[in-house]
């Protein structure tokens, strides 16, 4: 309790206003702030407790801002579990967002599609996810309960708010289940397969952590993926997965902004 009051009091000694939603911003998507009017911004690595992100296309800064009538507080990148940091470091921002007043979390990210219909470019909104990452944020001394029930996750009216946006303007969208995996090698042509065969739709390194705390800690949760490869296609790397995300910037802000009103 004392880390998390450490980290509440440096931000809010900075922010002088109550928040209501988080977002998480994923690769690529970043240049979403630039949107923002007047944000607050706040870095990583000058808040006590918090870990530093060091993967291009992640700036690692902590945003405040409003859009519209809503304080929002943006993650503009994301520490990973690949990186080497624990689950409860990866996850520390979830309690700090809901401390701050968060009850909404958005997440985003980059990730790789299985289903043979998706193409990239893609947005999947996500409805359910299997977690093989090879551990869990709730293992160990952690505050609040452990055995909760994920049966459940995704907040059905956000998405088919996310979904009409996409009939509105035109944006092309999927649902699907997400699966983790620890990464940060990309999968081989066998995993693709055995994850096509547990009925995975895309598969990325990073979010489902992020939304199990906050689920946890009884938030409504709505997640996007950005499909910035396919199986199949050609050789993935992180330069041509950043690319794909910053052409999918002014949907995915469409989208959470039409989220925003459902609150």
């Amino acid at each position: 309790m004392m880390k998390l009051t450490d980290t509440y009091e440096y931000i809010k000694d900075r922010v002088d206003f109550e928040t209501t939603v988080g977002v998480i911003l994923g690769s690529g998507l970043g240049k979403i702030i630039d949107k923002i009017e007047k944000p607050i911004i706040l870095r990583y690595k000058d808040i006590p407790n918090f870990v530093n992100t060091n993967v291009e296309g992640h700036s690692g800064n902590l945003v405040f801002g409003k859009i519209g009538e809503t304080n929002l507080v943006f993650m503009q990148g994301r520490n990973h579990f690949y990186e080497g940091h624990s689950m409860g470091d990866i996850t520390y921002p979830i309690r700090v967002m809901k401390s701050l007043g968060v009850e909404t979390l958005i997440t985003t990210n980059a990730v790789g599609g299985i289903n043979s219909y998706f193409q990239v470019g893609d947005i999947m909104l996500v409805n359910d996810h299997i977690n093989l990452m090879g551990s869990n944020p709730l293992i160990g001394q952690v505050d609040g309960e452990k055995f909760i029930d994920m049966s459940s996750v995704y907040d059905k009216e956000l998405i088919n708010a996310g979904l009409l946006c996409g009939v509105k303007n035109n944006i092309k969208l999927r649902e699907g289940v997400l699966t983790a995996l620890s990464g940060p090698t990309y999968e081989t042509p066998a995993e693709y397969k055995f994850l096509k065969i547990i009925g995975s739709d895309a598969v990325g390194m990073s979010t489902i952590p992020e939304v199990i705390v906050a689920k946890q800690l009884g938030m409504r949760i709505f997640s996007m993926s950005i499909i910035t490869n396919v199986v199949g296609g050609l050789d993935v790397n992180h330069n041509d997965v950043q690319n794909v995300a910053n052409q999918s910037v002014d949907n995915v802000w469409s989208i959470i902004t039409e989220v925003l009103k459902c609150l």
